[in-house]
């Protein structure tokens, strides 16, 4: 490894929780951020997107993005915004879906000041949001495209490899070489069996390692995520109820159209009408589409898939499903109830118990999905408290992150122990047995950084 003591990592974000992922390498006078990600969940975390960034934005030369999903890229639009003008590199696929992302993103930060100025519910006289759409239009402008497997230069110290990380369509991993020391970034990583995305890449040799932990304490159900989904949407059509899923709309929308297909193709759920209630999961299905060659579905299956549902467009058809009763299926974003469609859903179908609310991935602490995964009952939504008595259904088995045994069989897998593990985005139980089992089944040196930490890449520890 190099010794350059000029060599270093921060983190500026995913410690002690699954967002916020922002990591500051610095080698000699470069500065690069891998990933520039919002804070969600509880309003403690929330509120550090409202603090100015930790080192000036204008002072960062490039930024290296793993995937679109906003916890790793919903804060570059603000970044941009109050400084930074260097390029964001990243796959076809990441910036492709960006641009919905970030654009959705700025539209709901807006909507979300307009309605607290409108309910006075804001102790600011003149609230603002984050950032705006305009925005958020400005930092697309500043994404470069690079290819897999591609090694590409930052600066004469810091080079850069992108390479797939299976998850979403563009994920990647992120591998620097950083004056001769390799550091490995898994960003969000995928599974070996998902049913929509390739596995991701094994690991090879690396000095530092930093990995993600969302499923670090907990392994995903054995059962077959379809024939789960089957009999929710079989039982609850009996009893004539709604079938509501908060859906992530890159990616998990995608994963459930595909699953709903598969079993209406074999007779296994009833002929009920699938509503995809979600402009931007539309748009991210013609994108994945155009990247045949990143997932598992043919075109003829992604044919299926959008012929079987009922695509939602406009907010008057959105509201007019709130009046339509069951049985049907509604697949509408977000997927931890954070915002979106799909709140109008639940307060119009949530306090009838012949209904169902299926949380069909990771809820970060702090969200409306933590506290109905928990088995609260009762959700505070436009001002409101709900009564939620109908049944509820936490599918993990539909998650596309890799769980704590295939982290640790993807780890297992390389070509030597790394000098140092650092364990993040992960709440910190999670990530704390994740390292425990590191020492333990494989004898790797690993550890828990802490929010702002630096350490030295020559020496770390």
């Amino acid at each position: 490894m190099a010794e350059n003591a000029h060599h270093s990592l921060r983190f500026l974000g995913a410690t002690e929780t699954v967002t916020g992922s922002r990591y500051l390498v610095s080698a000699g006078q470069t500065r690069i951020l891998v990933d520039c990600g919002l804070f969600q969940g509880y309003k403690l975390l929330r509120d550090r997107n409202r603090l100015p960034f930790p080192v000036d934005p204008a002072s960062i030369d490039a930024v290296v993005l793993t995937h679109a999903h906003l916890d790793h890229s919903g804060y570059l639009p603000a970044l941009v915004r109050d400084g930074f003008s260097g390029p964001i590199y990243s796959t076809s696929g990441t910036a492709e879906l960006s641009a919905l992302v970030l654009l959705d993103s700025g539209h709901l930060l807006e909507e979300e000041v307009r309605f607290a100025q409108k309910r006075g519910s804001s102790r600011h006289t003149h609230p603002q949001p984050v950032y705006t759409v305009k925005d958020a239009e400005r930092s697309l402008e500043s994404f470069r495209v690079t290819r897999f497997d591609e090694e590409f230069e930052i600066d004469g110290q810091l080079r850069a490899t992108l390479v797939p990380a299976g998850h979403i369509l563009g994920a990647s991993q992120v591998r620097l070489n950083v004056g001769g020391t390799t550091v490995h970034f898994t960003g969000d990583l995928g599974r070996v069996r998902d049913p929509l995305m390739r596995a991701p890449r094994r690991l090879g040799a690396v000095d530092v390692l930093v990995t993600e932990s969302t499923y670090g304490n907990r392994t995903h159900p054995k059962a077959d995520p379809e024939q789960a989904l089957g009999e929710i949407v079989s039982r609850v059509a009996k009893r004539g109820g709604v079938v509501m899923i908060p859906s992530f709309a890159v990616g998990r929308a995608e994963t459930l159209l595909l699953h709903l297909s598969r079993l209406r193709k074999k007779g296994a759920i009833p002929d009920i009408p699938v509503y995809l209630n979600s402009p931007m999961a539309v748009d991210a299905s013609l994108i994945y589409r155009s990247h045949q060659g990143e997932h598992r579905i043919s075109a003829s299956e992604f044919e299926a898939m959008y012929s079987l549902a009922t695509l939602v467009h406009t907010v008057d058809e959105s509201k007019l499903l709130n009046l339509r009763g069951g049985p049907m299926v509604v697949i509408s974003a977000s997927g931890m109830l954070e915002g979106g469609r799909i709140l109008h859903h639940i307060e119009a179908y949530g306090s009838d118990p012949r209904n169902a609310i299926v949380l069909s991935g990771f809820q970060a602490g702090g969200t409306r999905g933590a506290a109905l995964a928990r088995g609260e009952r009762s959700l505070r939504i436009f001002g409101r408290d709900v009564p939620i008595t109908a049944e509820v259904i936490q599918m993990e088995s539909l998650s596309a992150h890799a769980d704590s045994d295939e982290l640790i069989e993807w780890m297992r897998a390389a070509d030597r122990a790394p000098a140092m593990t650092y364990i993040t985005h992960g709440e910190p139980d999670a990530a704390n047995d994740l390292r425990i089992r590191l020492k333990r089944s494989l004898g790797w040196e690993a550890r828990v950084p802490e929010f702002l930490e630096t350490v030295d890449l020559a020496h770390p520890r």
